[in-house]
């Protein structure tokens, strides 16, 4: 069975080639401790030089030494030859998502597991979330955001999903450790020692409350689309689910991820009540007449887009026309809009006085369109 392992890439590959008893770079690792948080753009050009050299020696060495050996000088890769117990053959089938920093040390890191994977014949890609970083707390947490969005599409419909959590800064491998409970059904790490054994520990049964969020239901689709909420909206809710700049707040990263794993059952029910948006009975029959849970969840996401959107543009539509994802356009020689769900589904409408968006059919191009005779 096709596996997805998502291993945290750390930066100790570079600086354990370092040859602490020369002169010339006995102060190289204080140096990348400094700059550690830099991107590349950033970072010094005689830390640069530092960082391709190290990276160059690395490369060299894992391409010379022995398993062992290899598995010394890389935790990241001590955890994989241990997933496959030194076997890398059983993993040709499998895909490796490689986390690294938004830091030059992080990307170069990263850039070497990858590129020594694939020579052993691995599928393996090196991820980079905007912004990822220790350098405030504000970066990290946007860094783990995105990541949260890129695990939703490397885990959908895989049934084996494992977390190699071997290597990585301390930081990134606690809030992986936790989200992995949710997306993994397995999180690895490795015992110290020569003989490294590997920790297996499985996914726990963890049920998410999601009657505590029931009544915020609308803000948090709103929220997950991108827009800010006032805090008198969403009294009572969790502070660990939400993010408080002064009297706005957005999803926090929990908050994200507990939304993430329950907004099927929510959104695939009633339609929510989103401002600026009106529904037609028309449209009430045709999401009624909709089967399928994802293209529920789908359209309402897309709702709570529009409806942020409208409400970020004071209802002026033109923001709707110039997103890349709604696309919204005119059927020639009538006052009727529409615009795109997915690459199949589309939805009709029209704005009401006021700038509110009235919405008219849901379904297929043909449907739509025949139901609108266009």
């Amino acid at each position: 069975m096709r596996r997805v392992i998502i291993s945290t890439i750390g930066t100790s590959l570079l600086t354990n080639q370092i040859n602490r008893s020369s002169p010339d770079e006995k102060d190289w690792y204080n140096q990348l401790r400094d700059t550690a948080n830099l991107t590349f753009k950033e970072t010094p050009k005689e830390v640069q030089v530092i960082i391709e050299t190290l990276k160059n020696r690395a490369t060299q060495k894992l391409a010379q030494i022995s398993v062992a050996q290899i598995r010394s000088a890389s935790a990241e890769l001590n955890g994989v030859y241990g997933l496959y117990r030194e076997e890398l053959e059983q993993g040709r089938q499998d895909m490796h998502w490689l986390i690294a920093t938004d830091t030059a040390q992080g990307r170069e890191s990263a850039k070497i597991v990858e590129e020594f994977l694939r020579l052993k014949g691995l599928n393996a890609e090196s991820y980079t979330p905007k912004g990822l970083s220790t350098a405030t707390t504000r970066s990290f947490a946007d860094g783990i955001d995105d990541l949260l969005i890129q695990l939703d599409k490397w885990t959908e419909g895989s049934e084996n999903v494992c977390f190699n959590l071997v290597g990585g800064f301390k930081s990134l491998q606690a809030y992986l450790n936790t989200i992995g409970m949710f997306y993994a059904n397995e999180i690895i790490y490795i015992f110290e020692g020569a003989k490294s054994e590997v920790i297996t520990i499985p996914r726990l049964p963890i049920k998410i409350d999601e009657s505590a969020i029931e009544p915020y239901k609308l803000q948090l689709a709103l929220m997950a689309a991108g827009s800010e909420v006032n805090r008198y909206e969403i009294v009572g809710i969790q502070e660990a689910l939400i993010f408080a700049a002064e009297d706005e707040v957005t999803l926090s990263n929990w908050g994200r991820l507990i939304w993430d794993k329950s907004k099927n059952k929510i959104l695939s029910g009633d339609l929510l009540p989103f401002a600026r948006i009106k529904y037609q009975d028309s449209f009430m029959k045709d999401y009624k007449g909709t089967k399928v849970e994802a293209e529920r969840v789908k359209l309402q996401e897309t709702l709570a887009k529009i409806a942020y959107l409208l409400d970020k543009s004071s209802g002026d539509r033109s923001a709707l026309r110039g997103d890349g994802g709604v696309q919204l356009e005119t059927y020639k020689n009538t006052n009727i809009d529409h615009f795109r769900v997915t690459l199949s589904l589309r939805v009709s409408c029209q704005i009401l006085e006021g700038n509110n968006l009235l919405l008219r059919y849901y379904g297929t191009h043909e449907h739509v369109e025949r139901s609108e005779r266009v």
